[in-house]
């Protein structure tokens, strides 16, 4: 029985049946459109979550915890005018003023050269109050207690004496610099690890952990020597600062690699959270930590951004009383991304395959 001219065959068994559900959904997840429309929300989400933590941890800085020295050795808390002070400001700062006391002001200097306090507050004059400040440990800090403490001089009439005993360098009034600097870090860090990823894929295990020591020594060096020599925004102890830049990119680099290893392309997730989203709004150098929200005030000391900016400032502003914790943080992440990637390896995207040209031929 012959068809009809120009009029299709009858449809036989697996090639007539439309396509299932299911079998769209895989066909549609082995296309090129699902990554495209995953990326697409996910990227979405970050801008939002983006905006949200910088703006949830910087827009609206509200003191929590603001540890200062009260020297009060030989009864001076107990003089109206420092007592009536003190008074005011537990009072206009919502009770946040910690006061740690001391018997000489040179054991409340002593305590602001090792940061635990933010001020020092003593007695000034007749009936006067005398507050020493210290901006390099935060501007933000600083600038709180220093407008604070004059209106509460002005209402309470005490006379008020304002001394900054460690500002901040003429080149970074602001106190930012330090912050700029280990967040280019932190960016650049794991950025050129993608680029590794990307462009250098055949790149084997010990081989990636050269070359991202590599950028990192060269990176580090480079964003000290033109915020220093090129521009003079800050006098850095150069070869501290720049191995702290330089350790600071290691690890972020090596995050990314570690990450990578685990969840293959979407490694940039995990990255982007851990040093972005929560890292650096947290990391008190933008905002001191004792503005900052408390939960983000105690993590961020624990994640690299934290460590790197803490280090670095200790460096620049506090040479006589280094803390080796902020290393042993960035140590730790280290030490961490270095080992799982490198038990992990054969999970890592890349590497080149070992067996001799010759042997390859012959199979």
């Amino acid at each position: 029985m012959s068809t009809v001219e120009g009029s299709e065959p009858p449809a036989h068994g697996e090639h007539g049946r439309p396509p299932a559900h299911r079998e769209r959904w895989q066909e549609f997840k082995r296309s090129p459109y699902f990554p495209a429309l995953v990326l697409t929300v996910i990227i979405a989400a970050a801008a939002g979550l983006f905006a949200g933590s910088y703006t949830y941890a910087l827009a609206n800085p509200t003191p929590h915890r603001i540890p200062a020295a009260l020297v009060s050795g030989t009864g001076d808390s107990e003089e109206p005018g420092v007592k009536k002070f003190v008074g005011g400001m537990e009072k206009a700062l919502d009770a946040s003023l910690e006061l740690h006391r001391y018997s000489t002001r040179a054991d409340a200097l002593e305590a602001l050269e090792a940061q635990k306090v933010f001020a020092i507050l003593r007695p000034g004059g007749r009936d006067g109050v005398a507050m020493d400040l210290a901006a390099a440990s935060g501007a933000t800090v600083a600038q709180l207690l220093g407008e604070t403490g004059a209106e509460v001089a002005r209402k309470a009439d005490v006379p008020l004496a304002v001394k900054d005993l460690k500002p901040q360098q003429k080149g970074d009034p602001r106190g930012l610099a330090l912050f700029y600097i280990s967040l280019a870090a932190v960016i650049i860090g794991f950025v050129g690890s993608i680029q590794l990823s990307v462009n250098a894929r055949s790149l084997n295990p010990l081989e990636r952990i050269a070359f991202t020591l590599g950028y990192a020594l060269l990176g580090g060096f480079a964003i000290a020597a033109v915020v220093d020599w090129l521009l003079g925004a800050v006098d850095l102890p150069f070869v501290q600062s720049w191995l702290i830049l330089a350790f600071t990119m290691f690890t972020s680099g090596m995050v990314f690699t570690m990450f990578n290893t685990i969840m293959g392309r979407w490694a940039m997730i995990p990255t982007w959270g851990v040093m972005v989203l929560l890292g650096n709004p947290s990391s008190g150098g933008a905002v001191s930590w004792p503005l900052l929200p408390s939960a983000l005030g105690h993590i961020g000391r624990w994640l690299p951004p934290g460590a790197s900016v803490n280090a670095q400032h200790t460096a620049v502003y506090y040479q006589g009383h280094q803390y080796v914790f902020p290393y042993l943080v960035l140590a730790g992440w280290s030490l961490v991304s270095c080992t799982v990637f490198w038990v992990w390896r054969h999970r890592h995207p890349g590497g080149r395959d070992r067996t001799p040209e010759h042997a390859a031929a012959a199979a």
